[in-house]
């Protein structure tokens, strides 16, 4: 994959981390997303938008250690979001 299609997977990401349909996980993910998803290699953004699959009740539970995290997304991503702060 080009470092431009990679930039445009991540910018369609931003968007729709931004626009998920409940107030807190847009605040939570979008402000996640302008973070760090410029950062991101291309193996992590597959793993990012793979996340993204799941309803929001279950990643905010699972950011907000509400309940357990699934073994399938245990790892540095899902660290990464738990310790995120939104500002």
């Amino acid at each position: 994959m080009s470092e431009m299609e990679l930039d445009n997977r991540r910018k369609r990401l931003i968007f729709r981390s931004e626009h998920r349909g409940t107030k807190e996980m847009d605040l939570l993910m979008g402000s996640f997303a302008r973070q760090y998803l410029a950062g991101m290699s291309e193996a992590e953004v597959d793993a990012y938008e793979a996340l993204m699959e799941n309803p929001d009740p279950d990643i905010y539970n699972w950011i907000t250690k509400v309940e357990p995290v699934p073994a399938e997304w245990q790892g540095p991503l899902m660290e990464k979001l738990q310790a995120h702060q939104v500002v």
